[in-house]
């Protein structure tokens, strides 16, 4: 009998960790200008608002592609439930770090929070396969036509159609960011349907994928958490020392 196939590729890994790099060099720069190192409006001005966009629009399509993968070679409920209990607890923490840090700005719905509960929602959702592209579509076309005060409120804010975002140091609601993990759900599928077999134009990744991206992209979690405490914890201790 043949060995079991891993539920992880190389590709996938490698696309995640560039998107932990990118991660990290925005919060680099994000925690310059809280210290006051630099003076940018990253929450208002672009490039950083586009390029905040692109990050966690590439996390959560490898969230989709990711659990179609899983749910190919490990089907079963409860590797997903130990998965999807590591994401809580670590959102959690992201909380209490970030109350910590922040006070009333704290993260209470940011990307991990917003991970947590789109797995709960996505897993029945695979089914569908190639589908969720078109439930990718509708999620972002409602997200772009309805917006209405009442959710502007804790917790239907959560959802989204807001008109006003909350004050809070990371924001990521199911609408529009459901349309991501649903659109790389679609895409799983079809790569599904290819038995996982990689693109030539992306075959030389998949073959000698770089080592630094592979380590972000395999400890991906890990590093989310740590990176920040130790950005801000070195940048705590320079000012501290005049610097």
């Amino acid at each position: 009998m043949p060995p079991a196939r891993s539920t992880r590729l190389a590709l996938v890994d490698a696309l995640r960790g560039f998107a932990v790099a990118q991660m990290i060099v925005y919060h680099f720069i994000y925690d310059l200008n809280h210290f006051g190192w630099v003076k940018l409006q990253m929450n208002v001005d672009q490039p950083w608002l586009g390029w905040r966009t692109a990050i966690v629009s590439q996390f959560l399509l490898l969230v989709g592609v990711s659990l179609v993968l899983r749910m190919s070679f490990k089907p079963g409920l409860g590797d997903f439930l130990r998965r999807w209990a590591e994401v809580a607890a670590a959102a959690a923490i992201v909380s209490l770090g970030s109350w910590l840090a922040f006070g009333p700005r704290f993260i209470w719905f940011g990307i991990l929070h917003f991970i947590a509960l789109a797995l709960l929602i996505a897993r029945p959702l695979v089914r569908l396969g190639a589908w969720n592209l078109a439930l990718a579509i509708v999620a972002f076309v409602a997200w772009l036509v309805y917006a209405d005060p009442v959710f502007n409120a804790t917790p239907a804010n959560v959802i989204g159609f807001v008109t006003q975002k909350p004050r809070t140091e990371d924001y990521v609601p199911l609408f529009p960011w459901l349309a991501a993990v649903l659109a790389g759900i679609g895409l799983g599928a079809l790569w599904q349907r290819a038995d996982w077999r990689v693109p030539a134009w992306l075959a030389p990744i998949e073959q000698r994928p770089p080592r630094v991206l592979m380590l972000l992209g395999t400890w991906a979690l890990t590093v989310y958490l740590v990176h920040q405490p130790v950005l801000m914890g070195a940048m705590t201790l320079l000012k501290k020392l005049g610097l």
